[in-house]
């Protein structure tokens, strides 16, 4: 298992609600597969967006991650906390960005120690176009998904 996998997986295990005691009915598991199979849809989508304005689907998540961080800039251990990977995971993460030319290591200008990650212009222009898409599909979207959450006991 990897230490993405892992992290996912402790995830997991650490959300476990107690069961309520009524049983699980018939269009439960029918909503929730219909559920997981929407977002599967979306996912692929999105990973298919990526690729086709060249980027991993992990350097799309990672440049959107930034973005919505804020203006303050995000540190690599933010980043990790973001994607549910391992600290150094996110750092090899951030040198293959650096390398694409997404990314700049910039010191804070709050505290001079601390490391933040600037989107540069080039992935600044990626990120709005892969955002508009991926906007303009959850919209499309959307009356499904709240359907099958409406659905849900």
């Amino acid at each position: 298992m990897s230490d993405d996998e892992r992290t996912a997986a402790e995830l997991a295990a650490g959300s476990r609600m107690d069961r309520v005691n009524s049983p699980i009915r018939s269009s439960d598991y029918q909503a929730l597969a219909e559920f997981r199979h929407t977002l599967r849809r979306f996912l692929a989508f999105s990973e298919a967006a990526a690729r086709n304005s060249g980027l991993t689907p992990q350097q799309h998540q990672a440049i959107l991650a930034i973005k919505g961080h804020g203006d303050g800039g995000m540190s690599i251990g933010d980043l990790a906390d973001k994607l549910l990977v391992r600290h150094h995971s996110a750092g090899e993460l951030v040198d293959r960005l650096v390398k694409a030319d997404l990314v700049i290591r910039q010191e804070s200008a709050d505290d001079r120690r601390r490391v933040v990650l600037v989107l540069t212009p080039q992935a600044e222009a990626v990120l709005e176009d892969l955002s508009a898409v991926h906007l303009d599909e959850l919209r499309k979207t959307k009356p499904l998904l709240l359907a099958l959450l409406n659905a849900l006991p």
